[in-house]
């Protein structure tokens, strides 16, 4: 399967006077027509803190995002579109996810999760979505595949990675997905390249990886037993499945 790719600087909504968010994206084509095609999955994954000028190649490799989203795609598989999504905001070396984790203090640790207004998942689905439409609009030979005239009905999985300070988003999501609300959209979102709504976001996701997260303070990962009882519930009454991977050293 053929692939499109690219760096962009997105708003996180229409009215372009947001912080701009760095998004890489390597996305299916359809080798005959060269149409954006329906993924099986879409792999998000979400930066953490710089580390810069370190010497090291394999450190270095991790801040070209365009390189990172090759390596999902080579974990992955080739059926998946990858999205790398980078900070906003800086302060030093610290990424600061305030859009998504509105609690955030200076140096983008969290006081608290709280699913209110659903501000990961609603961040995540302007993103994307910008992000294509900005590419379809830039290019006169690229198009959507039609939905109507697909034989490929489904709609696709997503799958999200936190790494550093990116695993704060893993959290607020998860957190997110506790609440909510238990109704099914997956038939009027058949054949969609990316979730057109918060509630289908968040009803795609089938996995959720920490990479090497890890914060000053506390709050890295949820321990607030009444998301995971709510989610356990969740699950237990029919909702789709998700699992949650742990990648870390010994010292973590």
């Amino acid at each position: 399967m053929d692939r499109w790719s690219g760096v962009l600087k997105i708003p996180l909504d229409a009215t372009y006077t947001s912080n701009y968010y760095r998004v890489a994206a390597s996305l299916c084509l359809s080798s005959s027509s060269k149409t954006l095609a329906v993924p099986s999955a879409n792999a998000i994954f979400v930066h953490g803190d710089r580390v810069k000028e370190t010497g090291n190649h394999t450190i270095e490799r991790l801040y070209d995002l365009q390189k990172v989203a090759e390596i999902i795609v080579s974990k992955f598989g080739n059926s998946v579109n990858a999205w790398v999504i980078e900070a906003s905001l800086y302060n030093g070396p610290f990424a600061i996810y305030k859009d998504f984790v509105p609690s955030v203090n200076r140096c983008g640790e969290p006081k608290s999760y709280s699913p209110t207004g659903f501000p990961a998942s609603s961040s995540m689905v302007s993103l994307l979505s910008t992000f294509l439409h900005q590419v379809l609009s830039s290019s006169k030979s690229l198009t959507l595949i039609n939905p109507v005239s697909s034989v490929d009905h489904h709609c696709p999985r997503t799958i999200v990675l936190g790494f550093s300070k990116g695993g704060v988003v893993m959290n607020q999501l998860l957190s997110e997905m506790s609440f909510l609300e238990e109704t099914s959209t997956a038939n009027h979102e058949r054949n969609e390249i990316i979730p057109a709504s918060k509630e289908s976001f968040l009803n795609s996701i089938s996995q959720v990886h920490y990479i090497d997260v890890g914060l000053n303070t506390s709050g890295a990962y949820i321990t607030d037993h009444n998301v995971v009882q709510r989610i356990s519930q969740r699950l237990a009454r029919g909702a789709n499945g998700v699992r949650v991977f742990l990648h870390g050293t010994p010292r973590q």
